[in-house]
């Protein structure tokens, strides 16, 4: 929060608008739409989609980094002809009683944080995936949503390819006869981050709020904007950043919700750095009724393809990174192939449409679903922190009988910043 807004009066205001959401008195949402964006890396080409949808507002663009800001606002005014506000504090936007929604696209550790207290000042969320940086956020996060009765869309905007809720929908209806098997793939070439060294926090950049929810550590060289993504403080690694678009997929069309098993392998192969998180990993999901789901992730080596395949009794489908998809019999025979987008612009008329049609279970990516997803991330990512197999109930992806694995499921927070629900 700017020091022009007293953290008294940010509180009284959202606590009062909260109440209002909850009990049901607030105004009917208008057809239009105005919004504040959190989190200008990803956020910066959210930011330029949602100005240029019909009558959406953006009126604030917001980064701790306030070259960013500066930087992104400049683009909505290309775009869209008006400037928004080039601000700090997200928390400003929630003080702003004409603001319908948040988009939050910043790093990890704030999607949850930012997400509940956003519900809880009434403002709907576009968050981007992962929904949460530990399983017991998102959890919290489906209750702020009912709570609050809002709409809180995660960002995984395959869900809203007309071509892939096609090709999903045939496997549900049974063109491979019953779906048993699907596995997800990921590759790419990134370098090494490196060893870090203490240095000066740029003067653009409050790594104080940057930092927000999470207990504090010195600030190194190496971490911000991007490396963030690869320490377990803030970040959930490949699975988390790129497995979850695929591992979405794979859930969706083997029509599971929660494992019954995990385990997960690999390591820091390609370099020795900093990097926490592993660069090759292998992990194998197992649902009820004889199905399962397996990720193959390679940071490092991009010799290999694909994104997503489905086996059945009586064929496959091949998903491509784009929407696209191909239907193969079970002598591998092409069938049928139908090219796609991957949503991204209808993701977000589907989110616009759930705020004015006051109908937040409509989205294409609801929060229970967007968490549901993500668990499968987290319990990847604790499965290869703790060099087990986990075994989950089948109801919640509770992880059974091991303490120490399910001491991963939440993390400590700086006290200024703990999510309240």
């Amino acid at each position: 929060m700017s020091s022009t807004v007293s953290r008294r009066r940010f509180l009284g205001t959202t606590a009062a608008v909260s109440l209002a959401a909850s009990t049901g008195q607030a105004a009917a949402p208008s057809d239009k739409v105005v919004i504040g964006v959190m989190g200008l890396s990803r956020g910066r080409s959210l930011a330029d989609s949602f100005a240029k949808k019909p009558n959406v507002e953006i009126k604030y663009v917001c980064d701790v980094d306030s070259q960013r800001a500066a930087s992104c606002a400049d683009l909505v005014k290309g775009a869209v002809g008006k400037a928004p506000q080039a601000i700090g504090d997200f928390r400003r936007i929630l003080d702003d009683p004409d603001v319908d929604a948040l988009v939050c696209a910043a790093p990890n550790h704030w999607h949850a944080p930012a997400t509940i207290l956003a519900c809880q000042a009434g403002k709907h969320v576009y968050v981007e995936k992962p929904c949460s940086h530990n399983p017991q956020e998102g959890e919290w996060m489906v209750k702020a949503a009912r709570k609050h009765n809002r709409a809180v869309q995660m960002g995984s905007q395959r869900r809203s390819g007309e071509t892939l809720q096609k090709a999903i929908r045939m496997l549900h209806e049974g063109v491979i006869g019953r779906v048993y098997s699907s596995r997800a793939h990921y590759y790419s070439l990134r370098g090494s981050i490196g060893t870090g060294a203490p240095a000066t926090v740029p003067e653009h950049l409050d790594y104080e709020l940057w930092q927000g929810p999470a207990p504090r550590t010195p600030y190194m060289d190496n971490q911000v904007h991007y490396n963030w993504h690869w320490f377990w403080h803030w970040g959930n690694g490949e699975l988390g950043n790129n497995g979850i678009h695929s591992l979405d997929v794979c859930r969706w069309g083997l029509d599971v919700d929660y494992p019954t098993k995990v385990t997960s392998s690999g390591g820091r192969y390609a370099f020795k750095d900093d990097q926490q998180t592993p660069d090759t990993n292998s992990v194998i999901f197992e649902f009820e009724d004889r199905r399962s789901i397996s990720w193959q992730g390679l940071s490092c080596n991009r010799n290999g393809d694909g994104f997503v395949d489905f086996f059945g009794e009586n064929g496959s489908m091949v998903i491509g990174g784009g929407g696209e998809y191909t239907l193969y019999d079970r002598n591998n025979k092409q069938v049928e192939t139908e090219a796609g987008s991957r949503g991204d612009q209808e993701h977000i008329i589907n989110f616009l449409s759930a705020i004015r049609n006051d109908k937040p279970l409509s989205l294409n990516s609801e929060i229970e679903e967007g968490y549901k997803s993500t668990l499968m991330c987290h319990l990847g990512n604790i499965s290869y922190r703790t060099g087990r197999t986990l075994n989950c109930d089948p109801s919640n992806g509770h992880i059974l009988d091991d303490k120490e694995a399910m001491g991963l499921w939440g993390r400590d927070y700086d006290k200024a910043f703990e999510p309240k629900v």
